[in-house]
């Protein structure tokens, strides 16, 4: 347990004090792009974060790597964890590093994602079965080509689904390091019921993405002082993702009589843990191609958009998406540690998805909302930082009448010294 801390604390450190040279780089290569129509911030910000992300896991790893109990357990795996993720690590933040500072075509940014996605596979770092239940014919093994296709589409799926929720300052880092603390916990929980390697690795790995989300958020919450960008999201995506593909136990029979839920565990944890991100990922891909756009195509329709149209603060509708995170995440470990039918998981996801639509349900549908919500965002105790979203027009009235330059003012009088009275039209 000491390892784990000791790991996660030495990516936090390195982590947190990379971020403000990785801003003045971000910022003297202009890596600062204007605010665009979708923003939710209004102000320019320095991208690039990720970088310092990225040196916060490589040190991490490095450091679990020469432990005595991580160690040991990393290289006794099948797979080279370490080597894979600094690798295939170092490539998606490449890819998005010149995705933020140039921008870059979807699909090429697609593309690095499959090749980082393959790094893992190459190192075996891969899925080795589909754990099913006995009453189905039992766990499927994979074989080494359909192996590949799945972990890849796992990794790439994973990936975009965290960069669709970097939407709002910290909601990225603070949903992923949620995420890997209900993975750790699992991993925890399986480690202690069987000897595994694997399994250490998961915890291992978790453990360093822990420490680098941790790092980065004091830099990242409201008000940001610098975005992750494609940088930062697609590598903690890529982490995250890795640590699911290696929590699958080599043997699917350890777990089958572990509780009731059995061997579904490996399957409802990624959904547990990525339900938030994915649903916002689904949603996002439906309403786009819906409107015949893209499915890359950017838009203001995210579930944290519509927190804040509901009349949300930027602070509060980052820290309700947290603890339905967390709820959700550690209620599913939970369940599994007790053991419950497998029945009532597929309620639960249920259950809890209906409270986050309810949550982002548009204005008119909670008690005509419109005006309602515009006065609840006035109010003075909402004193969350800078203000969020584009910055509205300022109304006519509002603006400082200047006199014409050839015409009297609301200050002058006329030549007999009567003073002269504005007439505005439709008033009498």
């Amino acid at each position: 347990m000491r390892e784990y801390l000791f790991m996660a604390l030495i990516s936090a450190a390195v982590t947190y004090l990379l971020v403000p040279l990785v801003r003045r780089f971000a910022i003297r290569i202009g890596a600062m792009p204007e605010v665009r129509a979708r923003d939710v911030h209004t102000t320019p910000t320095p991208r690039l974060g990720g970088l310092a992300m990225y040196g916060g896991l490589v040190v991490g790893l490095l450091t679990a790597d020469q432990l005595t109990h991580t160690g040991q357990a990393l290289a006794e795996s099948e797979s080279d964890a370490v080597t894979a993720l600094i690798v295939a690590g170092g490539l998606i933040t490449l890819t998005g590093f010149l995705d933020d500072w140039w921008g870059m075509d979807a699909f090429i940014k697609l593309a690095g994602q499959i090749a980082a996605a393959g790094v893992l596979v190459f190192f075996n770092m891969r899925l080795l079965y589909l754990p099913l239940p006995k009453d189905w014919g039992g766990s499927m093994s994979l074989d080494y080509t359909l192996s590949t296709i799945i972990t890849i589409l796992v990794v790439v799926v994973t990936i975009n689904a965290v960069n669709f929720v970097d939407g709002l300052d910290g909601l990225a880092a603070g949903i992923v390091c949620i995420a890997a603390m209900a993975t750790w916990a699992y991993s925890i929980f399986l480690a202690q019921s069987m000897s595994v390697g694997n399994i250490t690795t998961t915890a291992a790995i978790a453990a360093v993405l822990i420490g680098t989300c941790l790092g980065f958020l004091p830099h990242n919450f409201h008000p940001a002082k610098i975005f992750m960008g494609d940088t930062g999201a697609m590598l903690i995506g890529l982490v995250l993702a890795s640590s699911i593909v290696t929590v699958t136990p080599l043997d699917p029979a350890a777990i089958e009589d572990m509780n009731k839920a059995g061997v579904f565990l490996p399957l409802l944890l990624p959904a547990a843990v990525l339900v938030l991100p994915l649903t916002d990922l689904i949603t996002a891909v439906v309403r786009r191609t819906s409107h015949g756009l893209s499915p890359f195509a950017p838009d203001r329709g995210h579930l944290h958009h519509r927190l804040l149209d509901i009349g949300y603060s930027h602070r509060r509708s980052v820290l309700i998406m947290y603890a339905w995170a967390f709820a959700f995440a550690f209620g599913m470990v939970l369940m599994s540690r007790q053991g419950v039918p497998v029945l009532l998981f597929p309620v639960v996801i249920v259950l809890a998805l209906a409270a986050l639509v309810l949550m982002a349900a548009p204005r008119w549908w909670r008690g005509r909302g419109g005006a309602h919500s515009a006065e609840r965002g006035k109010r003075p105790d909402n004193d969350d930082g800078p203000p969020t979203g584009p910055m509205p027009p300022i109304a006519p009235e509002s603006q400082p009448r200047r006199p014409p330059a050839d015409g009297p003012s609301h200050d002058r009088a006329t030549a007999d010294g009567k003073p002269v009275i504005p007439v505005f039209p439709g008033r009498s």
